[in-house]
């Protein structure tokens, strides 16, 4: 067999004919985005948009208690963006914070408002925290550790709402004036975004929160096992809740006891001394309603100079 070598025209021609055609249709090339390889799926998203209602629930009676005047928290948005579009999107200037998560590698930022800041700082020094317009100027030393303070009552609250995925020590690293001195992150990465409205006293502030989405990544296996967890237990979980705060309710409590009929000439003709009979035997329990519906059946007595009811038995209602 002779061998010889192929011109320039016949390899052309291998490669774009109809068998090149064939071949790249049985192995299709799909685009894959490397620079997307930290987002994380939207059944994590689910999740952690779970765990900071839970937050949100906790730290408005939490901030109250420590600034001693009425704090309402409004979670307004969580989305997965770029470090770069978090940065640009915050107000100047700003207080940023920087939290490690211990003892996990990276770093979780907290955005404050200037108007936070500076009347959280009145609040703790004893003003009223009404009328004052923060000022244009960098945060004092005192003011730093009144703020770090207050850091420490929110991350506390955030610590329990994530124990239920991993036990995290957010810890305060540094205070900085200008979002843009310190880049712990390149503008590409991507975070998980969350801002929420701060309710203090008359004001009204916002905060803006950003952990990496590489970090939620990797904690993949624990949110998996948080999904997994049996259906019946949250729900007994529930039942407990809701009975603990069902425990502050007050309801309106009726004793009926069934009476005949009696004419509207007899009834105004009653007078002081006259006896009015009943068509119930003594012996017949009496009903109690609870909000209007009836929920037990029991007995009338006396205990002293009070009348009073004993409970015998439930009445099922569907």
């Amino acid at each position: 067999m002779t061998k010889r070598e192929l011109s320039q025209q016949e390899i052309d021609t291998l490669f774009t004919g109809p068998g090149a055609a064939r071949a790249e249709a049985d192995h299709a090339v799909a685009a894959f985005d490397f620079s997307r390889l930290d987002r994380i799926p939207k059944s994590q998203i689910r999740v952690v948009h779970a765990l900071y209602e839970t937050f949100i629930r906790s730290i408005g009676s939490s901030l109250a208690g420590y600034l001693r005047t009425f704090v309402n928290p409004t979670l307004v948005s969580l989305e997965q963006i770029s470090y770069g579009e978090f940065i640009e999107g915050l107000e100047s200037p700003m207080c940023l914070a920087y939290i490690g998560l211990r003892p996990f590698d990276g770093t979780m930022l907290v955005g404050l408002s200037r108007s936070l800041v500076f009347g959280a700082v009145e609040l703790l020094l004893g003003g009223d925290g009404t009328g004052i317009a923060a000022p244009i100027r960098k945060l004092s030393d005192i003011e730093k550790n009144l703020a770090q303070n207050v850091l420490r009552v929110f991350l506390a609250d955030f610590r329990e709402a994530w124990a239920t995925i991993a036990d995290i020590n957010f810890d305060v690293q540094s205070l900085a004036d200008d979002q843009h001195g310190i880049r712990v992150l390149t503008s590409a990465e991507a975070v998980v975004a969350v801002s929420i409205e701060m309710k203090v006293g008359q004001s009204s502030s916002m905060i803006n929160m950003a952990i990496p989405s590489i970090f939620i990544k990797r904690l993949r296996d624990r949110f998996d096992r948080l999904h997994n967890v049996q259906r019946t237990a949250g729900r007994r979980e529930d039942q407990l809740t809701m009975a603990k705060l069902l425990r502050q309710v007050s309801l309106d409590v009726d004793i009926r006891i069934d009476g005949g009929t009696v004419s509207t000439h007899d009834l105004s003709q009653l007078a002081p001394g006259d006896v009015l009979v009943l068509d119930h035997p003594t012996g017949r329990p009496v009903e109690a309603f609870l909000n209007h519906h009836p929920a037990f059946l029991g007995a009338i007595g006396f205990s002293g100079d009070r009348l009073q009811y004993t409970v015998q038995r439930s009445i099922e209602t569907e």
